[in-house]
């Protein structure tokens, strides 16, 4: 389990050069929006490596990837050098929870992530996927309580487990601290769900002779070939592409 750390002014002064560092501007004064938005995340992985993990995690990479019914995860020796000389770990988070979440949210979903990886380094993690006791004490001891159901009373192991903010917990302080220093996440993905799904509209069609359907855009010329029949359009839907 993670132990108490106390943060010195040195620890702090060195943080914050670092990420400043990380947001130079670049020589032509044109804001640079990949460097922004990844910088971010590598200043808020080596804020709580600081003050919730006593500087003990390794390097990762952070990578954005939108996928179905996750706000994100951690994969152990995902990449590898192109020399062949380390392998990697990937902690990737899903950019499409962002703007329905409050940034506190979605900053828990990173931490939540580094617990896997505090595990993976340091501890006995279980099969692929499940949250076994050892994982849950390590998230209550940097303030995340795990929860099935992201509600105080869930189960804290299992296949699928989620998490609450400890009121006035370890993460809660160190997110609040880190906030304070002037950075956030501050892009948005404009498409519509944390699913890795966005909404289109379909027309369904249908053939006025057998009745049999078809789905498409709407301004589509199609024809029953069964019945040599032109199929009317009349109902819009909308479908997840």
């Amino acid at each position: 389990m993670s132990k108490v750390i106390n943060v010195t002014d040195n620890d702090r002064e060195a943080e914050i050069d670092n990420i400043t560092g990380i947001f130079a501007t670049p020589p032509d004064d044109e804001p640079d929006p990949t460097g922004i938005a990844y910088g971010e995340l590598v200043a808020a992985f080596e804020h709580f490596n600081i003050e919730l993990f006593d500087s003990a995690l390794p390097p990762c990479l952070i990578t954005l990837q939108r996928r179905r019914n996750i706000y994100g995860y951690f994969a152990p020796s995902r990449f590898r050098r192109a020399d062949g000389t380390e392998q990697i770990h990937e902690i990737a988070l899903n950019p499409q929870s962002w703007r329905k979440r409050t940034i506190e949210a979605n900053l828990a979903t990173l931490v939540h992530e580094m617990v896997h990886l505090q595990q993976h380094c340091f501890g006995n993690p279980s099969r692929r996927g499940y949250h076994n006791k050892e994982w849950a004490q390590m998230m209550v001891a940097v303030g995340l309580i795990p929860s099935t159901t992201g509600q105080p009373g869930g189960q804290q192991t299992g296949q699928k487990v989620t998490h609450y903010i400890q009121p006035g917990g370890r993460f809660a302080k160190a997110c609040a601290s880190f906030l304070e220093l002037g950075y956030g996440l501050s892009f948005h993905d404009l498409t519509d769900d944390a699913d890795g799904k966005e909404r289109q509209n379909k027309t369904k069609f249908s053939c006025p002779g057998c009745g049999a359907n078809a789905w498409g855009k709407p301004d589509l010329n199609i024809e029953c070939r069964d019945c040599h029949m032109p199929m009317d359009g009349t109902k819009q839907l909308q479908v997840r592409s």
